[in-house]
């Protein structure tokens, strides 16, 4: 049984989902503010967190940023309608999928399950790969432990979706990926039809891997086809 951390300051939603998402079969726990979300993940780290954007103290986007530095959790944010800039920034700090209020909960339903299935569908080849380890431009990706390493040996912290996103790309070497096919291929089906989010998690991308961002050498944009990663991959 999967289990769900949902914050959020309005008590009135909250009750809401987390009776939605129990009979759906989901552990859950709720929280109100940055503080009790670190109590919660302290007595026990859920699958996956809920966040609200507009929360008192610490915002939605700040706590994200915190849980990219702290934890490998999968974050859906929850933003306010029309508010794209709200959502473009969540992405930007880590988030794996956002959606705007008001919603379906059934909306948010699919979203979870797509969320936790990725990670699932993970966990089984990163366990039957023989040779997780996986180097290319002197980086060295560590698939079991979900680790990156540049040059330098520095851990460089990647969030669900990034990490999902770079596998991608490893796993495809030199070869041209349109932004469908790496929606597929990262997420599942389970996306809008014109989903740009695709791009967010690129630039995300770019910003940890390349010295020159407005030049990128190893994911390079591919006019009107999509995306192409460079680098020859290596396994050990």
């Amino acid at each position: 049984m999967n289990s769900l951390l949902i914050v959020d300051d309005d008590l009135e939603v909250l009750d809401l989902l987390k009776k939605f998402f129990v009979q759906h079969g989901y552990r859950v726990e709720v929280a109100t503010d940055g503080a009790s979300l670190w109590a919660a993940i302290e007595r026990q780290a859920p699958d996956l967190i809920i966040l609200d954007v507009m929360l008192p103290g610490d915002s939605g986007l700040i706590l994200c940023q915190q849980l990219r530095i702290r934890h490998t959790i999968p974050v859906i944010m929850l933003t306010a309608m029309g508010e794209l800039s709200d959502r473009v920034v969540g992405l930007e700090l880590g988030a794996d999928d956002y959606l705007t209020k008001p919603f379906d909960a059934r909306e948010l339903l699919a979203r979870v399950r797509a969320v936790l299935r990725r990670v699932d569908e993970r966990r089984p080849l990163e366990q039957e790969r023989r040779r997780p380890l996986i180097d290319f431009a002197d980086w060295h990706l560590d698939v079991t432990r979900r680790e990156l390493r540049s040059p330098d040996n520095v851990m460089i912290p990647l969030s669900a979706g990034e990490f999902d996103l770079l596998l991608v790309f490893v796993e495809h070497p030199q070869r041209i990926l349109t932004r469908e096919q790496l929606l597929d291929l990262a997420r599942g089906h389970c996306h809008d039809a014109f989903d740009r989010s695709i791009d967010v998690q690129v630039s995300r991308l770019r910003r940890k891997l390349e010295s020159d961002t407005k030049r990128p050498a190893m994911i390079r944009t591919v006019r009107n086809g999509g995306y192409l990663f460079t680098p020859s991959v290596t396994r050990r």
